[in-house]
Parts: C-alpha cells; sequence; structure tokens
C-alpha cells in the first residue's frame, strides 16, 4: 500500500507508523508527505486503533525535507509551489489533530520537518544520544508550516532561542525546550514508548479522543488562517535569491555566500 512509509496495527490497536526511506534518512519527499497525510486519515477513521506510535527506520528519525523535493518547488511556477506547500501543511495538520494519541520515538537526527513532525506528537520521547535542529535558516528558508506546531509546544520564548539560528542541539535540551518529554538510553527507548502506550489500553477511547480534541481547542489557535499564512511564507522564501543559494550550494557542496 505504501512506498516510503510502513503501517502496523497489533492485536491491542496500537499502531506503529514508521518513516521508511533510511537510505535518505528518512527525508520528506512529496510521495512520502502524501502517504503520511493518506496514514493519518486511515487511522482516524479506524475505531479499532487505540494508539498510534511514530517512528523512523534505521538510524535517523527525520533528516527533514528531502532537498530534491525543495528544489523541485524553487523551479515550478507559481501555482505549484503553493499547491505543494498545502500538501505539506495539510500533512502535519492531519497528525496533530489525529483523534488517537501520537506518541513520538526518536532516535538520530531531528532536523526541519523532523523537529515539526516531534511537535506534533502528544509525547514525544527521544534517544539520549539524538541530536535536533531547526536548520532551515542554513539554506536560506524558514521553518514556516512546521511553525505553529513548534511554537505551540515550546513557547514563543523557548522557540526564540533555537527558530531562527539552526544551531543543533542535544536530547536534554530538547527536553528543556519542551520538544521531548524524556530522553532515555538508545536500548530503552522501545520499552519507554511501550510504557508511554500502556496506560491508554485502561482509558475509554471516546474519552481519550474528547480530551484531546479539549486541549487542542484550549492551546493556541492553529486554524485555517495560520496555516494559509505559513504556506505563503514558505513560498515566499522559496522564491528568494537566497533560497536559490542556499540550495544551490548543497548540492554543489560548496558554501553558501553568507557562510563564513
Amino acid at each position: 500500500m505504501f512506498d516510503t512509509i510502513l503501517l502496523n496495527i497489533d492485536a491491542r490497536g496500537v499502531a506503529t507508523l514508521t518513516l521508511n526511506r533510511p537510505e535518505k534518512h528518512n527525508a520528506m519527499s512529496a510521495q512520502m508527505i502524501a502517504e503520511l497525510t493518506q496514514a493519518a486519515e486511515m487511522l482516524a477513521s479506524n475505531d479499532a486503533v487505540r494508539v498510534v506510535i511514530l517512528t523512523g527506520a534505521g538510524k535517523t528519525f527525520c533528516a527533514g525535507g528531502d532537498l530534491g523535493w525543495m528544489r523541485d518547488q524553487m523551479a515550478a511556477d507559481p501555482e505549484t509551489r503553493f499547491v505543494e506547500a498545502r500538501k505539506l501543511a495539510e500533512m502535519l495538520n492531519a497528525l496533530n489533530c489525529l483523534p488517537k494519541p501520537l506518541i513520538g520515538a526518536l532516535q538520530g537526527n531531528a532536523f526541519g520537518g523532523g523537529v515539526g513532525l516531534a511537535a506534533v506528537c502528544d509525547v514525544a520521547i527521544g534517544a539520549d544520544t539524538l541530536k535536533m535542529g531547526l536548520t532551515e535558516t542554513r539554506l536560506g528558508l524558514i521553518p514556516a508550516t512546521i511553525g505553529p506546531y513548534v511554537i505551540a509546544r515550546m513557547g514563543e520564548a523557548r522557540a526564540r532561542r533555537v527558530f531562527m539560528s539552526a544551531r543543533v542541539f542535544d536530547a536534554a535540551e530538547a527536553v528543556d525546550l519542551g520538544l521531548l518529554a524524556r530522553i532515555v538510553p538508545d536500548e530503552l527507548l522501545n520499552e519507554a514508548v511501550e510504557a508511554e502506550v500502556l496506560p491508554y489500553l485502561s482509558c475509554a477511547p471516546g474519552a481519550v479522543t474528547s480530551a484531546k480534541h479539549l486541549v487542542q481547542t484550549l492551546g493556541p489557535k492553529i486554524d485555517d488562517s495560520v496555516i494559509d499564512q505559513t504556506i505563503q511564507a514558505l513560498v515566499r522564501r522559496w522564491e528568494t535569491d537566497e533560497a536559490q543559494e542556499g540550495i544551490a550550494a548543497f548540492f554543489d557542496k560548496r558554501k553558501p555566500a553568507w557562510k563564513n
């Protein structure tokens, strides 16, 4: 059914959604974005699913957006850019609004959009060797479509520490920033996630769904107007000379013009 993700549902109703491009460090391609959206819709409508675990195959949770996909958007016409940016935004929103608990299991690295995926989880648990970073500005881009979820998780003050600098930070700082609930040794990550899953299996599924909806209603508003704002911001960035230079420098294996 899927080529870039894996979806498994066990007898308890625990679904595991796995990013499955390990050879590309699970970077999000157009196909992965579409498949994640489809999987989120399937899981939302499946009454047998009680909890969803989001993880990545291989050594890396998610390296962010696929740079080839980004380069294609910058070469595309404006209408295509808006369509593709909206697909990315809608995927994030589908996972954020998933009416089931979403638990992230993060290992290796989580950069750019990978941080966004962590931020849409209700609980994200990381291996203690995990590295994270909102690395978009190194490429002349900005953390646009992931921005509402990152800021909802971190708060503005903490987000300012890492939102613009592209600084890579360790798992302990990710806990301090609010992105991770806790960290554990790599070999205990699956055990820690299972411990997070078990309480939900004793809860009324409908009540869990209603409680999650209430939390999101009371929290920062991420509505259509906010999502549209992020789409427009991303498309405008794709059109800049800085973005063209940043992506070109990456593929040319050279420093961008602004790097000392």
